[in-house]
């Protein structure tokens, strides 16, 4: 079971909360590009192996390739399955073609619009922003890519037994009693 889904990080400081001594200036240091990298992942939250592939943008194309590396990464696996959100991309017609007849070990499951709490896979961008963009500055793309590569290699891996409490599926139920439902 994997949870599956696109991020952008992009090279510029993200200014995050810290502890800051009463009227100290404090500033951080800001690129003036727009430059981001396309990342479309996997999670496996019981191992922690994580699938990432890069594009020029995320699509159809990098669907299939993350799907091939499920694949390869689970050749034992009798099934895969694979939580998802409802992106265009995951539902083109090259990905239903490749499905046909690459994926019958792939089980699709969509997750419901505009619900990203439900996809675990959310939670490590956010482990993943917090450990590589908050408060960082990087001198040059290159080396932003390279702090995103060391999280994803290196970092993910070897701390995957602290991080997983940060990336669980310990989802919580909300009791619509409790709450005003807005229609």
């Amino acid at each position: 079971m994997v949870f599956l889904d696109a991020v952008h990080p992009e090279y510029q400081s993200r200014p995050a909360h810290g502890w800051i001594r009463k009227g100290d200036p404090v500033a951080i240091l800001r690129t003036a590009g727009r430059q981001r990298l396309n990342l479309h992942g996997a999670i496996n939250l019981e191992s922690g192996l994580c699938q990432i592939v890069e594009g020029e943008t995320v699509n159809a194309e990098t669907t299939i390739r993350l799907f091939s590396r499920l694949l390869s990464a689970y050749p034992g696996a009798g099934k895969i399955h694979v939580f998802l959100d409802n992106a265009r991309y995951h539902h083109a017609k090259e990905v239903e073609a490749w499905m046909v007849e690459h994926g019958q070990r792939i089980d699709l499951r969509f997750l419901p619009p505009y619900a990203p709490n439900l996809n675990a896979i959310e939670r490590l961008w956010r482990v993943m922003h917090t450990s590589v963009t908050h408060n960082k500055y990087y001198e040059s793309f290159a080396d932003f890519v390279d702090a995103v590569n060391v999280f994803f290699r290196k970092t993910l891996p070897s701390q995957w037994l602290k991080l997983r409490d940060f990336i669980s599926d310990d989802f919580h139920i909300i009791d619509p009693r409790n709450f005003r439902v807005l229609m």
